[in-house]
């Protein structure tokens, strides 16, 4: 579904965070990039979603090119991103923010509630929370509502950055049953994470990134037969 090809990549002109970046996503499949901090994983998410443009290499989606394409196209294209941060708007309510994932199709009003509703069915407690503040929810209600807002726009790929970032391990738990639901839902997944233990436990393919680079790649079960201790030596999350 999604490949990347040669990707070099950065904030700065001729200053690389990433550096020959090549990688595949199946479909249906979660694909998981491990690294410690400043490997250059969120970085190559941005990429991905069109947030930077890289210095060079081709990001394919469906066998077409969209290097560097805005990132209000990816919406349109079955892309979805949730970012490490918040990603929500904390002086507008839940429903207010929910309508804010919907504004490509701002002139659909009987398409956006049919899309709010099976939202609120499927999380409740976003329902019951409908005209709270956003800024007042829980952080793991805040990053449900984040992905909720993801959801609404029936991505086929979702570009996932270190989603239990600052959680503690009960909401982190969470996150990932969610995910894995999300996985179970038929959607393909690119999944940055530092928590090796939970990110290999609904992963079917692995790379690791380090110093903007890809090291090692494999399989789940090959990973967890070769490359942990390597991680742990790394004083990786484990």
């Amino acid at each position: 579904m999604l490949k990347v090809e040669k990707l070099h990549s950065g904030y700065y002109t001729d200053i690389n965070v990433l550096s020959e970046v090549s990688l595949e996503v199946k479909k249906g499949n979660v694909t998981t990039v491990l690294g410690p901090n400043g490997s250059g994983k969120s970085t190559l998410l941005k990429t991905v979603y069109g947030y930077l443009k890289p210095f060079s290499g081709n990001v394919i989606f469906r066998g077409e090119d969209i290097t560097g394409k805005e990132p209000h196209s990816m919406i349109e294209r079955g892309i979805a991103y949730i970012s490490q941060e918040h990603g929500i708007f904390p002086h507008l309510t839940v429903e207010e923010n929910l309508k804010t994932g919907l504004w490509v199709m701002r002139k659909d009003k009987q398409e956006i509630w049919k899309r709010i509703k099976t939202i609120y069915e499927k999380f409740p407690v976003l329902e019951e929370r409908k005209n709270m503040k956003a800024g007042f929810l829980s952080g793991g209600q805040q990053k449900l509502l984040q992905f909720s807002i993801a959801l609404l726009t029936n991505p086929v790929l979702l570009l996932i950055d270190e989603p239990t970032a600052g959680l503690s391990p009960i909401l982190s738990e969470d996150i990932y049953q969610l995910i894995n639901s999300i996985k179970k839902e038929g959607k393909t997944i690119l999944l940055v994470e530092q928590n090796i233990r939970k990110a290999l436990e609904i992963s079917d393919y692995v790379y690791v990134l380090e110093l903007g680079k890809i090291r090692y790649e494999g399989g789940r079960d090959d990973f967890e037969k070769g490359l942990k201790e390597i991680l742990t030596l790394w004083g990786f999350e484990h």
